[in-house]
């Protein structure tokens, strides 16, 4: 069947077909709009685990998304399509992840790994996988984006998206991100590892086309990233978490506090989204939790208005999510944050995701 009779035939309110993509879609690649490429990757880390288990978790839970979103009800007939990715991204996390944990546990106790031969050669060994990862994650984005698809990115630990904003790059000449996240990420080559989780904005800046970062809930930063923040004159925007708390308690609303934040873009946007920014009790088996943060409708709310603002989304990553032991709360909201953030891309790059759905109230 052609896209027009699948349509025709779907019924959106029935579960979502366990054979089918994600959030139970029965499109195609070739039919869909949007295609999700999954990175389960997470080898750098050193606190929590279970980022590279994110994707797959959020593509579990998709399923259970109803599809007839308030702000974009039409959503789903554009295809969300969750893209086929190389065995050996998963494969080569596993293993690189377990040669990493001896170098950061000699980083923990005061070793030197530079006068340790063997763990000096795996700390290599590690950020030339880690490089050869981000070139196929480039090429990946830059084979659908050929294709004329809108391309979205989920993680995976935080280090993931570099190769999708050097695709980026190599489409717009000048773009800016919106970083929401807990963390600031601008530890220069954290624990030796020169893709590190903690490293994705610094080494993003290393892109002369991100023109600007502008960070939202900052809660946890080192002295050496407020020292990048400074010399970057201006590049990087940091919006800590207890800032924004702190107008808003005298009076400042999250509707100025929005515009603030999205007047300071230019014109080209890509988001990205640890999950970790939000309230820990979204999402708790995110690997860095960290206490304060904003909820999912503030963060949506963000979204909604930076898509009606006339900036252009060109892009976003979701990362972080990492299922639980005992249930699948994480993958839950990070199921139902890619639904709306899809949506979000979609209609701010004028596709068709139907009129919101206005209910009377007395």
């Amino acid at each position: 069947m052609n896209k027009e009779q699948i349509i025709e035939t779907f019924d959106p309110s029935q579960p979502g077909l366990a054979d089918a993509t994600i959030f139970g879609l029965p499109f195609s690649a070739e039919q869909s709009e949007i295609i999700i490429i999954p990175v389960p990757w997470e080898v750098t880390v050193s606190y929590g685990a279970g980022a590279s288990e994110g994707p797959e978790a959020v593509l579990e839970a998709s399923f259970q998304v109803d599809l007839n979103h308030q702000d974009f009800p039409d959503l789903w007939k554009l295809g969300m399509y969750y893209a086929e990715i190389p065995e050996t991204w998963k494969s080569n996390s596993d293993k690189y992840k377990a040669i990493a944990q001896p170098i950061i546990e000699a980083l923990e106790a005061g070793q030197d790994v530079s006068q340790m031969p063997e763990l000096k050669s795996d700390l290599d060994s590690i950020n030339k996988v880690c490089r050869e990862l981000h070139t196929e994650v480039q090429q990946e984005v830059l084979y659908w984006i050929g294709k004329g698809k809108k391309v979205v990115l989920l993680g995976g630990d935080h280090s993931t998206p570099l190769g999708y904003y050097e695709a980026l790059a190599s489409q717009h000449d000048n773009f800016g991100i919106l970083h929401l996240d807990a963390h600031m990420d601008l530890r220069i080559a954290y624990e030796g590892f020169t893709y590190s989780h903690a490293s994705i904005m610094y080494n993003a800046l290393q892109i002369p086309q991100i023109s600007k970062i502008v960070q939202v809930g900052i809660r946890d930063f080192c002295e050496q990233e407020v020292d990048v923040v400074q010399t970057q004159d201006g590049r990087v925007l940091v919006h800590t978490d207890s800032d924004l708390k702190k107008e808003s308690f005298e009076g400042k609303t999250w509707q100025q506090q929005c515009q603030s934040i999205i007047d300071s873009l230019p014109q080209k946007v890509c988001i990205s989204f640890d999950i970790d920014g939000m309230y820990p009790w979204y999402c708790p088996s995110t690997g860095t939790p960290v206490p304060g943060g904003f909820s999912f409708e503030q963060a949506t709310y963000l979204f909604n208005k930076l898509a009606e603002s006339g900036k252009e989304i060109i892009g976003f990553d979701l990362v972080e999510v990492a299922p639980g032991e005992n249930d699948d709360w994480d993958g839950n909201v990070g199921a139902r944050m890619l639904f709306h953030m899809c949506g979000v891309l979609a209609k701010n790059n004028g596709l068709n995701t139907g009129t919101k759905i206005e209910f009377a109230r007395n």
